[in-house]
């Protein structure tokens, strides 16, 4: 068997190809943004300067290279900045690389155990208040570095601190941390074509070289503890309940922030989408080589990864030659990042930390009434610590989460014939009983209730109180019908019946569709259920007439909603379509078609029938209606709708249109001997099709020719601004069918 080593190498060669065109230029735009990034992130975790870039080599190297995202890149976060300080003050750094190590070997399991996805049921707004509150503390401590201090051991102290800390005179340090500001601002509003660099690497270049000419006295980065300085991790020391819970927040917040990452980056490309459950995995194994090599805990970051897909990366290649730039970078000019004043590091963190609370993010969560989670979680971390901070806002999300599951609005109101009409929605658990109760104590005693459950849950406090309020109610003179939207909890749990554990899918909203036969009750009501029949007087008297009850049932439930549209359409109409159909009560021009207000113009009349011009007997409601939806309206299509068992054809077939009794009819249905003559020159019908709905059919195309004897109608047909349509609608299958026919050249006038 031979391989097609051509068509390998034509792969191979577009492969290639591919990387070099779009990831390699990508990766160069990577790696000027990460490296200051790296340093930035390795001081505010007060870790040695070469952590973060060993970090940044083998997020992109060993994550970049095992990863499920096609442009997601890795490294150091600075969301991880507070976390990583804390355990390198409580343990050493050393030690801190065992836990990422160990972090790294927990993601990996959970990885392999394909659970990657449930890590996104945490709710974002606590992700992003997580983020901005680290923003916070991160701003506060490095400012207190521009300014020729130290930070504080917390954001409150700091924030204590900061005015005794602006009143000292600090010198060249403050000049160097507000130049860097000032750059990094200043690079953002030069045209795009200027900003060939990025903006970190701009900032901290010119402030190193200003720092350099002017001799200004600055702190400078030590890099001593170099990438070919490595020291083995050491196990922590202490108490292991604080270790093992060092080792989860690690591996779940880098683990959290990658993947959320990693969805919020495929939407920003076309290519394949990310596979979670392998991205953490590739987290994993790249936090244990980063952890045994002396380097930070690695998360996918949403700076480096927006910035690698507008350079237009196309594969995970981008990422992993970033990572070797950076190792390079490392090896042959690292001396480099001795001139880089801390300061000048300081400020690039301040700036990063502030853009951490992003605004926009408040925006998008205030339509969702998740904000107050957005700032408690924020505000928890800031005063108390991440991880407190963290619970906090899950606490609030689950609340609020558990509020919108359990919320019920109940409204009654006294109709003006005397009914009351309340309406219970939502979920109607024992939380709501109280509401319940109060609503319904206000409908008087004898009083006739209309009772709509639009629930999708009720629990047996709220079945109870419910069932409680209406025996008393009945007892006293008063009537109640309950109507069900959903399924049909009140009646299952009155007969006994076991109602199901969890929510149900909810029903169509509304049965508008059925007759009103058909709406009153639907099946038979549970032994034991106090459950009378729709539309009845109190005192059972005669039934509210059907059509003043459908009058009343529109206003209660579908006036709301179409409210809003027929408002926007109250003065002018504009359909596009002009629906000409037979009156039969069984046929519902919107139904069938699934249109709504607005949409057709509609023509009924019986048989469907469209007369020719100067027919005898005149017929000018049709021809006037036809006149003003084409020259006034300009609707695009005429439809001619036919139905199975029509009565109108039925008596043409029976005797020729006559209708003893009916001399009126008689006359109308003169207009159908054309089809009653085509339908005989048709001869046989074909197996299967009686005659009567073969007429039917006929019926339908002949009156598509007569209204080309129109000339208004003709003449939009032939210059292809109007369309002509056949319908027939087969009842008993509920089905419409498009009746083909033929274009034909118009037809001559009937004689007078």
């Amino acid at each position: 068997m031979e391989t097609d080593t051509k068509s390998e190498k034509t792969v191979t060669s577009r492969g290639i190809s591919s990387v070099l065109r779009y990831d390699l230029p990508a990766s160069l735009v990577v790696f000027l943004v990460a490296v200051p990034l790296c340093l930035g992130i390795s001081v505010a975790s007060e870790a040695p300067p070469a952590a973060g870039l060993i970090a940044g080599v083998v997020g992109g190297v060993v994550a970049g290279f095992l990863g499920g995202s096609a442009v997601q890149v890795s490294g150091p976060a600075a969301g991880l900045a507070l976390v990583v300080a804390d355990l390198v003050i409580r343990y050493g750094w050393r030690a801190t690389c065992m836990i990422t190590l160990m972090a790294g070997a927990l993601q990996l399991l959970l990885g392999v155990f394909r659970v990657a996805r449930a890590a996104l049921a945490v709710s974002p707004a606590v992700v992003h208040g997580m983020l901005a509150g680290v923003g916070v503390v991160i701003a506060l401590s490095q400012l207190h570095v521009i300014l020729g201090g130290s930070p504080q051991s917390s954001a409150v102290e700091n924030i204590v601190e900061l005015p005794r800390q602006i009143a000292d005179l600090h010198g060249y340090a403050v000049f160097a941390g507000l130049l860097t500001i000032a750059m990094l601002v200043a690079w953002g509003r030069l045209p795009q074509r200027l900003r060939l660099v990025p903006a970190p690497l701009a900032a901290l270049a010119v402030t190193a070289v200003t720092a350099w000419g002017l001799d200004w006295d600055v702190t400078r980065i030590d890099l001593s503890v170099g990438l070919g300085e490595w020291s083995a991790p050491v196990l922590p020391q202490g108490d292991w309940h604080g270790i093992a819970t060092a080792v989860i927040l690690v591996a779940l917040l880098a683990g959290v922030e990658s993947l959320l990452c990693s969805v919020a980056v495929d939407k920003l490309h076309d290519g394949r989408r990310a596979d979670l459950d392998r991205e953490l995995t590739a987290q994993g194994a790249a936090n244990m080589v980063s952890g045994a090599l002396g380097g930070l805990p690695v998360a996918g970051v949403i700076v480096r990864s927006t910035a690698n897909a507008r350079a237009g990366a196309r594969s995970r290649w981008s990422a992993v030659l970033h990572g070797v730039w950076i190792l390079l970078f490392a090896l042959g000019l690292g001396w480099t990042v001795t001139f880089i004043p801390l300061e000048a590091l300081a400020a690039l963190l301040v700036f990063i930390g502030t853009q951490m609370v992003n605004i926009g993010h408040v925006r998008n969560l205030r339509g969702h009434g998740e904000v107050p989670v957005y700032f408690v979680t924020l505000g928890g971390v800031v005063v108390l610590g991440l991880a407190e901070g963290v619970l906090l806002g899950l606490a609030l999300a689950a609340l609020l989460a558990l509020r919108r599951l359990t919320r019920v609005t109940v409204h009654a109101e006294r109709e003006s014939d005397g009914r009351w009409h309340v309406a219970i929605g939502g979920s109607l658990t024992f939380l709501g009983v109280p509401r319940l109760t109060a609503e319904l104590s206000a409908i008087p005693p004898r009083a006739a209730v209309d009772l709509d459950l639009n629930i999708d849950f009720m629990d047996n406090a709220a079945f109870e109180a419910l069932h409680a309020w209406r025996q008393n109610h009945e007892r006293g003179g008063g009537t109640v019908d309950i109507d069900e939207v959903h399924d049909e909890w009140y009646a299952m749990a009155a007969s006994g019946a076991r109602t199901l554990p969890a929510k149900s899918p909810p029903a169509a909203p509304d049965h508008w569709w059925l007759p009103w036969s058909h709406r009153r009750r639907r099946r038979p009501a549970p032994a034991g259920a106090l459950i009378p029949v729709r539309h009845q007087h109190s005192g059972g008297g005669p039934a509210v007439p059907d059509l003043l009850a459908g009058a009343r049932e529109f206003h209660r439930r579908t006036a709301p909603l179409v409210r809003p549209v027929l408002h926007g359409m109250a003065r002018k109409q504009e359909p596009s379509h002009l629906f000409i159909t037979c009156a039969d009560s069984r046929i519902v021009p919107n139904l069938i078609t699934a249109s709504g207000p607005g949409d057709l113009f509609t023509v009924r009349n019986i048989g469907n029938l469209v007369p020719r011009r100067g027919a005898a007997p005149p017929d000018h409601s049709v021809t006037a209606a036809i006149e003003y939806a084409t020259e006034v309206l300009g609707v695009r299509t005429i439809t001619v709708c036919g139905h199975s068992g029509c009565g109108a054809m039925a008596a043409l077939l029976d005797g020729g249109g006559r209708t003893p009794g009916l001399p009126e009819l008689s006359r109308w249905l003169r207009h159908g001997d054309l089809s009653l003559a085509r339908f005989v020159s048709a001869g046989d019908e074909p197996a299967g099709d009686g005659p009567l709905d073969r007429l039917c059919r006929i019926n339908v195309l002949q009156q598509l020719e007569n209204l080309r004897t129109h000339p208004g109608v003709d003449r939009l047909v032939r210059a292809g601004r109007l369309e002509l349509v056949g319908l027939y609608f087969d009842i008993a299958a509920a089905r419409v069918h498009v009746l083909d026919h033929s274009p034909v050249p118009a037809a001559p006038t009937a004689p007078a």
